[in-house]
C-alpha cells in the first residue's frame, strides 16, 4: 500500500531558518509601513525563499498493514478442571478462535496459564501470563483480550491498564455448589496431654440443594488412625479441642463427607503438622552421697530451662559414725512420702546418682517407683561404688525392673569408654565418636578420655550399647511394660566434663539418656519418619537389627508402592520417592507405620470455586471490558468498534481495529524544482523594482 503527503525538510537549522524569517517580517513591515511601491512583491518573492530553504517535499510511503493481535487466555489451573468446564473451555476458545479469523487481519495469540498443584501458594496468574505476553508485542497492535477463565485469579494488582479492551468469557453454570472446609487457626505448637483449641468451620458456596444445608459430617484423625466423628453446622465456626498423643510430629487429617452434586471434593479434606511438645519436664534427683559428679548431672539439668529440677541430696558421709539418726542425714525434712508415694507420677523422670540404701526410702517407696517404671515412667541409674555392695539399691524391690544385675566387683583401673557394636545402631550413642575432641585410634578405641572405675554387672535383658574395662557393660537400656530404664555402671562421667585427657562427649551422652527415658521420637530405635521437600519425601527407617525389608507407601488415593531403602548408617535406612499429589501418604513395613502429609490437601485453587468475574472488575472498567457466559453464549460474537466507544453488549464483545503498519520503503520528491523556484523569486524582484522605477 502507497500512502502520500507533504513535509519539509530544511536546508539550514530551524532556528537560524527562524531568525531569518524574523528578520524578513521586520523589513517587509517597515516597507509596508513606509508604504513603499513593490512592497508586496518583494515580500512574496522572500516568502519563495523561505520557503525554498524549507525546501518542502511528497514523501511517498510503501506501507506494509500489520494484522491486529487478540490474546486468548485460557485458564487451564486446577479450579477450571471440575464439572463440565473443561469441555466448556475447549468449546469457547475454538468458537473464539473460528469468530476472530472471521476479522480482517486480525490474529489470534493463545495464552494457556496452568498452576503447579504441588506449591501451596500457586494459582491462577492469568493477568501475570497477559502482561508478559503483552509486553513482548508493539501495544498499537493489540486490539483486545478475551480472558477464558472462572474468574478465580490471584493477580488482580497485577495489571492495572492495558492498550485494548479486556473481556472475561466466564466458565461455569448458574447452579454450581460447592462446601469446604476452613481451618481458621491452628497453632504450630502444642503442649502434649493438654488441650489445644483449633477454629474449624464448613462452609457452602453458591446453589445448594435444599436437602444438603444445616449439617455436615466431620471426620478428624491422628497420624492416620482410626477417626473420631462428628456432626457440625454448616457456615459456624466452632472450637474444637484436641489433645495430641505423644511428642514431635503429629499429622493431623480432617475430612467432611462430600455430597452429591459438588463440583470438587478436593476442598473437603485438610491435613496440618502440629509439633507435640513437653511443656515442664519434671526431673526428681537424688544423690545418695556428695562427690565430684554430683554437680554434673545438676547443672545438665538446670541448663535446660524447660527443667523443672527437685534434688533431693544427702550431705553427710556415710563413713561417720556419729551417732546421726538416718532422718536427720539430708540438710532439711524432706518430703520424702509425698514425692515418692503420692505424687511420683508428676515427675518424668527419676535419676538415681551413686544412691544406696540407708532407710530413708523404705522398700515400699522403691516398690512404688518400680510400679511407676511398668506404668511409663523413666527411671536412670547412675551406679557408684556401693551399687555393688549390701547397700546397694539392686537389693531393694527396684531390681525386679533393673536390666544388670552387680556381681559385688569393682574395677578401678584406666578405660576409654567404647559404643559397643549394637551401640554404634541405637540413637543414643550413635554418632557420639564425631564429638571425641581428637581422632578415633587405629585399634577403633574413640578419642575420648579415660574413666577409672566401673562397677561390674551382669545385663540380664535390654541393649549394652556401651562397654567399659576388659569389655563389661557401661551403658545398659531397656523397656520395662510402658516404660524405660537405663543403668550407667560408673561414676567418672564428670571427668569428661572436667576435660580430663581432651574430655568427651558427657553433655551430650547425658542429654540424650534423659531424652531416651521420656520417650522423646527423635531418640527411638524402632522408628519410621519421613521429610519433605516440595514434592520429594525423605523415608528414613531407623532400627537396632540388620536387615530391614521394604516400606510400602500408600497414596492419597489408595494405590500402594514398594519403596526400597539403602542403610546410610548403622541402623538407618534411608528411601526417597516423588509424591504425585498432595496429601497424605501412609508408610508401613510390616512392623511400624507413619504417615507424612505433601502439600495443603486443598490448594489455594480450591478455595473458592464458584464462577465469579468480579476480582476482574477494575481491569474491565479501565479498558470498557465485558463479561460473557459460556453457558449462555455457547458462540461468542465478536465486533470490531473504534476506539473510545463500548465494546461490550449482550452477547458480543468488542475488540478495536488498531490499522497498525509498517513502513517498508519511503521516497521523498521535491514539491517544485530548484530552476522554478529562482525563476519565481528573480520574476518577482524584476517586478518589485520596475514597480518602484515609476
Amino acid at each position: 500500500m502507497l500512502d502520500f503527503e507533504f513535509a519539509f525538510t530544511p536546508l539550514i537549522p530551524q532556528q537560524i531558518l527562524s531568525v531569518f524569517a524574523l528578520i524578513c517580517l521586520i523589513f517587509v513591515a517597515l516597507a509596508a509601513w513606509r508604504r513603499l511601491p513593490g512592497w508586496w512583491l518583494r515580500a512574496l518573492g522572500l516568502v519563495i525563499v523561505l520557503g525554498a530553504l524549507a525546501q518542502p517535499v511528497i514523501r511517498q510511503e510503501e506501507r506494509e498493514n500489520l494484522s491486529n493481535i487478540v490474546f486468548v487466555v485460557v485458564d487451564n489451573t486446577e479450579s477450571q478442571s471440575v464439572d463440565v468446564r473443561p469441555e466448556q473451555i475447549a468449546q469457547g476458545v475454538e468458537a473464539l478462535r473460528a469468530e476472530i479469523g472471521t476479522l480482517e487481519d486480525f490474529e489470534t495469540r493463545i495464552i494457556e496459564v496452568e498452576n503447579d498443584p504441588r506449591a501451596a501458594d500457586d494459582g491462577s496468574m492469568v493477568l501475570t501470563a497477559l502482561a508478559k505476553a503483552a509486553s513482548e508485542v508493539a501495544s498499537n497492535r493489540i486490539a483486545g483480550a478475551l480472558l477464558v477463565t472462572d474468574g478465580q485469579i490471584h493477580d488482580a494488582q497485577v495489571l492495572d491498564s492495558f492498550p485494548a479492551p479486556v473481556h472475561v468469557v466466564l466458565t461455569g453454570q448458574d447452579n454450581d455448589w460447592d462446601r469446604r472446609l476452613v481451618i481458621t487457626n491452628a497453632p504450630a505448637f502444642a503442649i502434649v496431654g493438654e488441650p489445644v483449641t483449633l477454629q474449624v468451620r464448613v462452609e457452602d458456596q453458591g446453589a445448594v440443594p435444599e436437602a444438603v444445608r444445616g449439617r455436615a459430617h466431620l471426620q478428624i484423625s491422628v497420624d492416620g488412625e482410626t477417626p473420631q466423628d462428628f456432626e457440625v453446622e454448616v457456615g459456624r465456626q466452632f472450637e474444637l479441642p484436641l489433645t495430641l498423643p505423644h511428642g514431635g510430629i503429629n499429622v493431623l487429617q480432617f475430612n467432611v463427607t462430600p455430597e452429591d452434586g459438588e463440583l470438587t471434593d478436593r476442598n473437603n479434606a485438610a491435613v496440618l503438622s502440629i509439633n507435640g511438645v513437653r511443656d515442664r519436664l519434671r526431673v526428681l534427683l537424688v544423690s545418695g552421697e556428695p562427690h565430684a559428679g554430683e554437680r554434673t548431672w545438676r547443672n545438665l539439668l538446670k541448663s535446660d530451662s524447660a527443667v523443672d529440677l527437685v534434688h533431693f541430696t544427702i550431705l553427710r558421709s556415710p563413713d561417720k559414725q556419729d551417732g546421726v539418726p538416718v532422718r536427720e542425714l539430708s540438710l532439711i525434712a524432706f518430703p520424702t512420702r509425698e514425692l515418692f508415694l503420692e505424687k511420683i507420677d508428676e515427675f518424668d523422670l527419676i535419676i538415681f546418682d551413686r544412691y544406696r540404701r540407708r532407710g530413708i526410702l523404705p522398700n515400699r517407696y522403691m516398690q512404688n517407683v518400680a510400679d511407676y517404671v511398668r506404668r511409663g515412667g523413666a527411671v536412670l541409674v547412675a551406679s557408684g561404688p556401693a551399687f555393688g555392695g549390701p547397700e546397694s539399691i539392686a537389693r531393694t524391690p527396684l531390681n525386679s525392673v533393673l536390666p544388670a544385675q552387680p556381681t559385688a566387683r569393682i574395677i578401678e583401673k584406666g578405660f576409654v569408654p567404647k559404643i559397643s557394636e549394637l551401640g554404634q545402631r541405637h540413637p543414643v550413642t550413635e554418632g557420639l565418636d564425631d564429638f571425641a575432641p581428637r581422632p578415633t585410634a587405629e585399634d577403633g578405641t574413640p578419642g575420648w578420655g579415660r574413666w577409672f572405675r566401673l562397677i561390674e554387672t551382669v545385663p540380664t535383658q535390654g541393649q549394652t550399647v556401651m562397654t567399659g574395662a576388659d569389655e563389661k557393660p557401661l551403658l545398659v537400656l531397656d523397656r520395662v511394660d510402658e516404660g524405660r530404664i537405663a543403668m550407667l555402671m560408673s561414676d567418672h562421667a564428670w571427668l569428661w566434663s572436667r576435660g580430663f585427657e581432651g574430655g568427651g562427649p558427657q553433655l551430650e551422652l547425658l542429654r540424650r539418656l534423659a531424652h531416651w527415658t521420656m520417650k522423646e521420637p527423635e531418640l527411638e530405635e524402632e522408628r519410621i519418619s519421613g521429610t519433605v521437600q516440595g514434592n520429594r519425601v525423605t523415608v528414613t527407617r531407623r532400627s537396632l537389627t540388620e536387615d530391614r525389608g521394604p516400606i510400602t507407601v500408600t497414596g492419597p488415593d489408595g494405590t500402594e508402592t514398594v519403596l526400597d531403602t539403602q542403610e546410610v548408617t548403622p541402623g538407618r535406612w534411608v528411601g526417597t520417592f516423588q509424591g504425585e499429589e498432595n496429601g497424605l501418604y501412609r508408610l508401613n513395613d510390616g512392623d511400624l507405620k507413619a504417615v507424612v502429609a505433601i502439600g495443603p490437601t486443598a490448594p489455594r485453587e480450591f478455595e473458592q470455586t464458584m464462577a465469579d468475574a468480579t476480582a476482574l472488575q477494575p481491569i474491565m472498567a479501565a479498558t470498557g471490558g465485558g463479561v460473557l457466559r459460556l453457558e449462555e453464549y455457547a458462540n461468542p460474537q465478536l465486533r470490531t468498534v473504534r476506539e473510545g466507544r463500548t465494546a461490550a453488549g449482550r452477547g458480543w464483545l468488542g475488540l478495536t481495529p488498531r490499522n497498525a503498519y509498517l513502513a517498508t520503503d519511503i521516497r521523498q520528491t521535491p514539491l517544485l524544482p530548484a530552476w522554478v523556484l529562482l525563476l519565481l523569486v528573480a520574476g518577482l524582484m524584476v517586478a518589485a523594482w520596475r514597480r518602484e522605477g515609476r
